[in-house]
């Protein structure tokens, strides 16, 4: 048996004292504030945020810390724990789509964004002050838990501390959720045009309105939010995140090239997005309608395949997206009731969604990988109720619903097959709904 490697969560103290440490060490001053924002699982509601669709995530513990002081002119300048070296500089005048690369573009962009949305000083809002920045993570890194919107969404609040603290008169956009919600637009405008990965703003949402002890439901066509008790714990059920260690990059154009043929799909059929071509409360009888007329179009020639899809994958894409719209509502009604469901029979379903969610990922949206697929397959052998992959898929991270006596078997089984099949060795924690980006110190 291949003993499981656990990454629980830091101390937060820890943490704190560590983005504290570096910035002294880097700029030979005390920061001003410490602030951090927490990475993410999705529960339910894969691949549909930029399609319109509702997303079921919760904030995770393990969170990415930022140090901070204000500087005298408008120059930005930043150090990693995790990219160890000498701080990298910027002016923002420098910052602009295709001008920034690598892990930095997550820092830099936003800033950039927040003047281009009006969420900075001055009578206009597009003041951004300079700023040195120290960073520390215990959030993993290509996990496909938002390990960068986790860095995104921290330096958003310290920035926006940091507007706060010059413009007495601006209001601190972190102290309401509508006003979280504002720095969740920039935070995806950011990734979006400077970091170049063409997310749909799940991850920026949650990491920036999560609620301690609940997970989220998130109408991706206009971000409205409420949270939904899903308690696992007290039905003596985990939910086991399985870190594969398989990278996972969503810059790489696979990602792209499936967000671009879902828009080509919206775009033939006349709507906004996909989950527009469905009712406000589709069925599945819904569903296979509209299957039917999107393969009578295709044989007839009305449906035009964009260049790099074919009729198989683009119908794959819709159907993917169409019943995971269904799966989620499906997963949201089993918990919106104000008791929550009693009994192994509502598990269940939610087990039977998450298996179902899976599938549809492997085999019409074909996101997965061998190391998910393995991961899901050896949960599922060992009892998992249900297990998928989560995130955007190409590597990264799975998740399973364990019966809580359970969970060190099933991630000892999830280790075995990874040692049989001649993968790395996975890492596994616990997912625990937590709290949203804020101010620490």
């Amino acid at each position: 048996m291949t003993e499981p490697v656990w990454k629980p969560a830091p101390n937060a103290r820890e943490q704190i004292d560590a983005a504290r440490s570096l910035f002294r060490e880097t700029y030979g001053s005390e920061p001003w504030a410490v602030f951090s924002a927490p990475g993410r699982v999705n529960l339910i509601g894969e691949h549909v945020d930029y399609n319109g669709g509702t997303v079921v995530p919760l904030a995770l513990p393990h969170r990415t810390y930022v140090a901070v002081a204000p500087r005298e002119d408008r120059r930005v300048r930043v150090a990693s724990a995790e990219e160890p070296g000498d701080p990298v500089i910027t002016n923002p005048d420098d910052v602009a789509p295709g001008r920034v690369h690598g892990w930095t573009s997550y820092v830099f962009g936003v800033p950039w964004a927040m003047a281009h949305e009006s969420l900075g000083s001055g009578a206009n809002g597009v003041e951004i002050p300079g700023a040195d920045l120290a960073i520390c993570s215990s959030v993993p890194l290509g996990a496909g838990l938002s390990s960068s919107a986790a860095l995104e969404c921290s330096v958003a609040v310290a920035f926006d501390a940091l507007a706060s603290r010059e413009d007495a008169d601006r209001p601190l956009l972190a102290s309401s959720d509508e006003g979280r919600a504002r720095l969740a637009t920039a935070c995806i405008l950011a990734e979006n045009e400077i970091a170049g990965a063409s997310t749909g703003g799940m991850d920026q949402s949650i990491s920036l309105r999560a609620q301690e002890g609940s997970v989220l439901t998130i109408d991706c066509r206009d971000f409205s939010s409420r949270p939904l008790q899903i308690d696992v714990a007290s039905a003596g059920l985990s939910l086991l995140v399985i870190d594969t260690r398989a990278p996972h990059r969503l810059v790489d154009g696979q990602y792209a090239k499936r967000r671009e043929g879902c828009d080509s799909a919206a775009r033939a059929l006349d709507v906004p997005t996909l989950r527009d071509a469905l009712d406000e409360a589709p069925t599945e009888d819904d569903v296979q309608r509209l299957l039917r007329e999107w393969d009578a179009a295709v044989e007839s020639g009305a449906q035009d395949i964009p260049a790099g899809h074919t009729e198989a994958s683009m119908r794959g894409l819709v159907r993917h997206v169409w019943t995971e719209v269904l799966r989620t509502q499906k997963c949201v009604g089993l918990f919106s009731d104000a008791e929550p469901p009693a009994g192994d029979p509502a598990w269940a379903s939610l087990g039977e969604i998450l298996n179902g969610s899976h599938d549809s990922l492997r085999d019409d949206y074909r996101v997965s990988s061998p190391e998910l697929d393995a991961a899901v397959d050896a949960a599922r052998a060992a009892g998992a109720l249900g297990a998928r992959m989560t995130g955007g898929g190409f590597g990264g991270s799975a998740i399973a619903l364990v019966r809580r006596e359970h969970m060190e078997a099933v991630a000892s089984a999830v280790a075995d097959a990874f040692a049989d099949a001649g993968f790395g060795p996975p890492e596994f924690l616990e997912a625990l709904p937590s709290g949203a980006a804020r101010r620490d110190v």
